[in-house]
């Protein structure tokens, strides 16, 4: 049984092709049931699309890199009184994601379901700062995207 996902979603900016909640939600889900193995889980994800400005802004507060970035992640709080598992919050860029898909070749949809997905596996405790950490990462995330009907990012 995949895990229940409440999604909190915002939008800060809509532009140029944002996608629609079921999206997101499809895309998250999906990472957690991977992510999560087997584990039943109520869990609460917040998403927020924000511009160029605003992703700068956090990734020069939180990463000290003055530049906007495709997305950032904020780890959550975890278990909450009422059994929930807040995992945290994905802040993503429209303006970046949509200029590197166009860079990289990807179709709009391919890339927001990366970037989502990349943003969950970062909640759930995978990162890329190591060569070992990084391989393991892409290879989940290539697994996820497959399932969702997308092809390797990284191809």
């Amino acid at each position: 049984m995949p895990p229940r996902l409440e999604l909190d979603l915002t939008y800060a900016a809509r532009c140029p092709w944002v996608p629609a909640r079921a999206q997101f939600l499809r895309w998250a889900t999906g990472a957690l049931a991977v992510g999560l193995g087997t584990r039943r889980v109520r869990a609460v994800l917040s998403v927020r699309i924000v511009g160029e400005r605003g992703s700068r802004a956090l990734n020069a507060c939180y990463r000290r890199k003055d530049r906007p970035t495709n997305v950032l992640s904020f780890e959550g709080a975890g278990l909450l009184p009422d059994g929930r598992n807040y995992l945290g919050e994905l802040v993503i860029c429209a303006p970046v994601v949509a200029r590197e898909a166009r860079s990289q070749g990807k179709t709009p949809p391919a890339h927001w379901a990366h970037m989502t997905v990349h943003g969950v596996l970062h909640l759930l405790g995978f990162d890329h700062e190591r060569a070992a950490e990084a391989v393991k990462m892409a290879v989940r995330e290539i697994q996820i995207l497959d399932r969702l009907g997308f092809s390797n990012p990284y191809a």
